[in-house]
């Protein structure tokens, strides 16, 4: 007997499963790689950045058309612009490789056609944290306190279009690799050699045309590979601007952030980037559709003179509208005229536009006030374009002779970077006036805080920390800088207090400078009574020694409350130094403690400070201490010498060998040129008249 036939529904189920059974199976083989982790991609391309997932600060953003943007026209601000993850750059991992390649596209467009700065730095970073790097020449990556740090682990491609002396720059149009510091090992000015015929053309970074950048590291062969090239390029120079042998591995973290980062100085360029691909590996990264990038601005070029009318009353009408124009515009020169003179262009970045500083204080009236002296008086301002609060000082000058000279030093101690340093922001000369900007220190200086009792009682940890902080600033002058910086007048009302009361040391007024290893030159005899070490009467010689006996009688005058020389003050204690040699005969120096600190602090400590401050002011230069040593004595890294109290050294304030009570006595209130009988030699001898006759 035949089988029955199978039913319609049967038949259909067995031809479904016919039909889906492939599909199954091949969906069954996807199973694993749908549960197993997605590998991380490994290269990434921005044809302009719309949408881009980028970790930004500062002035860094994407522009409405596509354009990243690190830095506008404000003066004195840093830029950082990261993709939003990082990548592996494991150089102890078997299987991982350090080699990566990058291009991306930029332009500088300078706010005037001639100068703009800093640059643009290509960034392998652990962090993008940036928040304690300065701009200026340090680009946005590094301060003066960290540069060359080994804990850094920073790489950079830096494309710089100013000189910084202090980095060892080759020129202001330069391409350099950095290793944890800003000098570049190695740089060369900015070029190519073109695969047509052979020929090495200059590019210029601030001419506001697009360049195009290839970095390429192997890992293999441990070389980097640095090359430029103009904007549509249609491939990459077969020679490369920087081919150099580096080994990354002591650099670079298991996990590493790539980007841009941007700054400028007192003068501006913004800067742009239009396109960027990066590839961790051996292989090439992505090409750029060059096509598809956004178009940068252009600099703005100069408006074109008007031609004459054919007309005699467009003439005639065009020279009144003229006339009435160069009146109005000589009235607002007169108001704004400063004083230029050729061989101050080399200093253009360090020198402010005397209309800005006008705007900042408001015409320099008298509410903005903070200070005022023999020299001139300090102006609070807040600088129009970049928003920085400053300290303006008004120095009144009647003599060309030596300025030359001394804004070369100004400008050489506005590159000072230290934490317990006041910054010197730049200068500007005008008529009879010579400006120097500052940072502004919100809470003044600090002999308002010892002698002025409408101020809050600074406690005895808060004043450590103060002389801690000047001391480190003063060794940075005396040994850590290029230079050898005598300040030559320090004293607590030269020491500025920040918003969290740290103790910063300004007022370079009198500094001067020499080589490491050579002799400061013979001067007049500068700075305040009270400060001046016995030796500088007679020889009129500032050194390193005549600044540490200075400070001995600061901290002094610190750790009493009590001026080096009061008229007003008991017969025993009208010389603080004495006075507190007293205490110290008496068994209790702890006792000449300032009394408003009401003995709330450890004797033992308040004894050590006293007793180093007698050891600074020693009145032989070959006992006192170096700064070093000073910073040694107070981190505790080693216990004070014994220093006899009967030491003809010690104590019965002195100039030259004999008693001078009287000359004491007239406690001038500041910075003076004592004398001036003392042989000038050196390259700022006569700027000690323009700036200090009469104060």
């Amino acid at each position: 007997m035949a089988a029955a036939p199978s039913s319609p529904p049967a038949a259909a189920a067995i031809m479904g499963f016919l039909f889906l059974a492939p599909l199954l199976i091949h969906f069954s083989t996807l199973l694993p790689a749908a549960n197993s982790q997605n590998p991380e991609p490994t290269s990434f391309t921005y044809n302009g950045f719309h949408k881009a997932n980028l970790l930004f600060d500062s002035q860094a953003k994407i522009l409405p058309d596509g354009l990243l943007q690190l830095t506008n026209h404000t003066q004195l601000v840093t830029g950082h612009a990261f993709h939003h993850r990082t990548f592996n750059f494991n150089p102890n991992s078997s299987d991982s490789s350090l080699s990566f390649s990058t291009t991306f596209v930029f332009a500088m467009v300078p706010e005037s056609p001639a100068t703009g700065g800093h640059g643009i730095a290509f960034v392998i970073s652990p962090t993008t944290d940036f928040t304690h790097a300065v701009a200026s020449q340090h680009l946005g990556l590094f301060n003066s306190t960290n540069m060359g740090s080994e804990s850094n682990h920073v790489v950079a491609v830096e494309l710089d279009a100013m000189r910084s002396p202090e980095f060892q720059d080759i020129d202001d149009n330069h391409v350099g690799l950095d290793l944890n510091t800003l000098i570049s090992t190695p740089s060369a000015p900015v070029s190519y050699v073109s695969d047509a015929d052979g020929v090495n053309r200059t590019l210029r970074l601030l001419s506001g045309d697009r360049i195009q950048v290839w970095i390429r590291y192997d890992d293999g062969e441990k070389r980097m590979n640095i090359t430029v090239a103009p904007f549509m390029t249609t491939s990459r120079p077969k020679k490369p601007l920087i081919s150099t042998p580096v080994d990354l591995s002591a650099y670079l973290n298991e996990s590493m952030y790539v980007g841009f980062s941007s700054s400028t100085s007192t003068v501006t360029s913004a800067q742009y980037i239009l396109g960027w691909s990066f590839t961790k590996g051996e292989e090439e990264p992505p090409p750029l559709d060059l096509r598809l990038l956004p178009v940068s601005p252009r600099p703005s070029k100069p408006a074109k003179k008007l031609g004459t009318a054919p007309k005699v009353f467009l003439v005639i009408l065009s020279i009144s509208l003229i006339a009435t124009a160069v009146g109005a515009y000589l009235l607002r020169l007169r108001r704004y005229r400063e004083l230029r003179e050729d061989w101050e262009k080399e200093y253009n970045p360090q020198r402010l536009c005397y209309k800005d500083l006008y705007r900042a204080t408001h015409g320099f009236k008298e509410k903005e006030v903070l200070g005022s002296g023999g020299f001139g008086k300090v102006y609070r301002g807040i600088l129009p374009k970049s928003k920085i609060e400053v300290a303006v000082k008004r120095i009144s000058h009647d003599s060309r002779q030596g300025m030359k000279e001394f804004v070369a030093e100004i400008v050489s101690m506005g590159r000072l970077r230290h934490r317990n340093l006041v910054h010197l922001l730049g200068y500007c000369r005008r008529k009879g006036e010579l400006l120097l900007v500052y940072d502004y220190m919100p809470n003044g200086s600090l002999d308002t805080f010892l002698f002025n009792d409408e101020k809050p009682i600074l406690d005895w940890s808060s004043r450590y920390q103060i002389l801690r902080g000047v001391a480190s600033g003063l060794l940075y002058l005396h040994e850590e800088w290029e230079q050898v910086v005598l300040h030559r007048d320090i004293k607590a009302s030269n020491v500025l207090l920040d918003a969290d009361l740290n103790g910063r040391l300004g007022d370079f007024g009198l500094a001067r400078l020499y080589d490491h290893g050579s002799n400061p030159q013979t001067t007049h005899v500068v700075g305040t009574v009270g400060y001046l070490a016995p030796e500088m009467s007679r020889l009129g010689k500032a050194t390193t020694a005549t600044d540490v006996y200075a400070f001995g009688v600061f901290m002094l005058e610190v750790a009493c409350g009590k001026r080096p020389i009061d008229a007003q003050a008991l017969p025993a204690e009208v010389i603080l130094v004495d006075w507190v040699i007293d205490c110290w005969k008496r068994g209790a120096i702890w006792e000449a403690g300032d009394p408003k600190l009401a003995g709330e602090y450890a004797r033992e400590e308040m004894a050590a400070v006293l007793k180093l401050g007698l050891y600074c002011s020693h009145n032989m230069p070959a006992f006192r201490p170096s700064m070093r040593q000073v910073m040694q004595y107070l981190d505790g890294d080693c216990n004070l010498p014994d220093v006899p109290l009967e030491s003809s050294g010690i104590g019965a304030f002195a100039m030259g060998g004999r008693e001078t009570s009287e000359f004491a006595m007239s406690s001038f209130p500041s910075s003076v040129v004592v004398g001036k009988d003392y042989t000038t030699v050196g390259s700022l001898s006569s700027t000690d008249s323009i700036l200090h006759d009469g104060r």
